[in-house]
């Protein structure tokens, strides 16, 4: 976050509990459900590492068949084939042949590849030339690189150029951006993006608190879709990736109201700088393709770190589960042959962006005093809880089928932890006890979490418990790196032990 600070939000929140969509369903103006977006930083990275590849394996397979058996690959050619394709990938994004409208446009990719591969030749041969190295590599092979680099390349670029366009009319590639603010300043800040046709900047509608002339139902064409408050719901609705405020810098406190109810959610919020006399330097400012706007929230997790940590989950978790079976299969056998009722405890709680999933655990109680919806919390020495119950709650063996939602996709190994939906401490509910505990849902909820390896786990029966679960939370979202995720599972095994408020 670089504008304003959570504390100053939270403080023009007012009381807990009036910072966050209410309990009510979600606003009826939500479109349906839009298709899940695709980085396009992530897209190009991977086209990037793909050419360098085929480029590598092109010099590879062209020595083996030209030179092979009578000139050694050794670490010359190892070497001339990671320079070539280093240059080549170098110039094609100077050249701007990675962003995903030179993907879309197959005829001028094609140029930029072609001027950019033939360019990198022409460097390599100059600086073979000028060291006196080329008596040293086979001029057959060069050659051969060069003609057969094109006939390569341009067939994956055809090909990548039909899939991009397939999804970029589904919407894939859009930034469905919401506009905070109606008025001539969302006006000009409309006009200006639309005149930005490859910013990938799609709106989807404006929201305004405002409901009297200053603030029509319609701005530039677009509906006026309902105030902020509708916004949070809207987005928890529906796919929303961008809030763009036209609302000037100096109303500050105005923006501060509606940042409380908006940064509890996943998405980048922006101040666009056509609302501010204020001009900065250039380097100041983010750009919506040329429309400089001011930074105030970034998603916490997005583009690589997404790819990242789910293959992380995914990898760890898997192997986890293998390791763990014997433990599992223990387990399930312990809970079948001492009470009736299923193994498994199926439990709706909260995910990513307040999304209902349904967790699993084994099951600790008696099956006709198992409570779904955690409105009474489980205390010590709780009749509801089975003798083995006791057991794997304090050991927290009763959380490992819910590695199986690791992999399904629900969870991640490392995360706040997910809370049952009807969740209350001191008989209220999480939410109107913490100020922005939504908040907690940005990222993928997890099995551990940093809140539980510093002893913020098991019953919440005080506001100051869940107040600090969430503190922890939401230092964990500000932080998070695959280091930390890492330090959080190694350590957890000996959090564990301190199982002091888990019953």
């Amino acid at each position: 976050m670089s504008a304003f600070d959570v504390r100053d939000i939270l403080k023009a929140a007012g009381p807990p509990g009036q910072t966050d969509a209410p309990r009510a369903p979600l606003a009826e103006t939500a479109a349906p459900v839009a298709p899940g977006a695709i980085s396009t930083v992530v897209v190009a990275g991977l086209v990037r590492m793909a050419e360098f590849g085929a480029i590598c394996a092109l010099g590879v397979a062209l020595h083996a068949a030209l030179l092979g058996g009578a000139v050694p690959f050794g670490v010359r050619y190892a070497g001339a084939v990671v320079g070539i394709a280093a240059v080549s990938v170098g110039l094609f994004q100077v050249a701007g042949a990675y962003r995903i409208a030179a993907f879309r446009n197959v005829f001028k990719s094609a140029v930029t590849l072609c001027g950019g591969w033939a360019l990198s030749f022409l460097a390599i041969a100059a600086v073979l030339l000028v060291t006196k190295l080329g008596d040293n590599y086979s001029r057959l092979w060069l050659g051969s690189y060069f003609a057969a680099g094109l006939p390569l390349l341009l067939p994956g670029r055809i090909t990548l150029g039909r899939v991009i366009r397939d999804q970029t009319r589904r919407g894939r590639f859009d930034r469905r951006t919401a506009i905070v603010g109606g008025g001539p300043a969302a006006e000009e800040l409309i006009a200006a993006l639309e005149t930005q046709k490859e910013s990938g900047i799609r709106v989807v509608g404006v929201f305004d608190d405002r409901g009297d002339a200053r603030s029509g139902d319609v701005v530039a064409g677009y509906p006026k879709l309902g105030t902020v408050s509708d916004l949070v719901a809207y987005a928890r609705h529906t796919r929303l990736d961008l809030v763009v405020f036209t609302i000037p810098i100096s109303a500050e406190s105005r923006i501060l109201q509606m940042l409380a109810k908006l940064w509890v959610l996943p998405i980048d919020i922006r101040l666009s700088a056509h609302a501010t006399k204020l001009r900065l330097r250039p380097r100041s400012y983010s750009y919506l393709g040329s429309v400089p706007v001011l930074d105030v929230f970034d998603k916490p997790i997005a583009d690589w770190d997404v790819v990242v940590k789910a293959v992380f989950d995914r990898c760890v978790g898997a192997l986890l589960l293998i390791g763990l079976a014997p433990v599992m299969l223990g387990v399930a056998a312990a809970v079948r042959l001492t009470s009736r009722g299923p193994v498994l405890f199926r439990q709706k709680r909260h995910g990513f962006n307040n999304e209902v999933i349904e967790v699993l655990k084994f099951r600790s109680m008696y099956v006709d005093q198992c409570d779904p919806s955690a409105v009474r919390q489980v205390t010590r020495d709780d009749p509801r809880v089975t003798p083995v119950g006791r057991f794997i709650r304090k050991t927290s063996l009763d959380e490992l089928p819910q590695l199986f939602n690791v992999l399904k996709g629900d969870l991640s190994l490392v995360g706040p932890r997910p809370h049952a939906i009807g969740a209350r401490a001191a008989n209220t509910f999480y939410d109107q006890v913490v100020d922005g505990y939504f908040a907690r849902h940005k990222v993928k909820p997890g099995i551990t979490g940093w809140a539980q390896i510093n002893g913020w786990r098991g019953e919440t029966d005080t506001s100051e418990k869940i107040q600090r679960r969430v503190e922890h939370d939401l230092y964990y979202i500000e932080n998070w790196s695959v280091l930390f995720d890492l330090q959080i599972l190694l350590t957890t095994p000996f959090a564990l032990l301190k199982a002091e408020n888990a019953y």
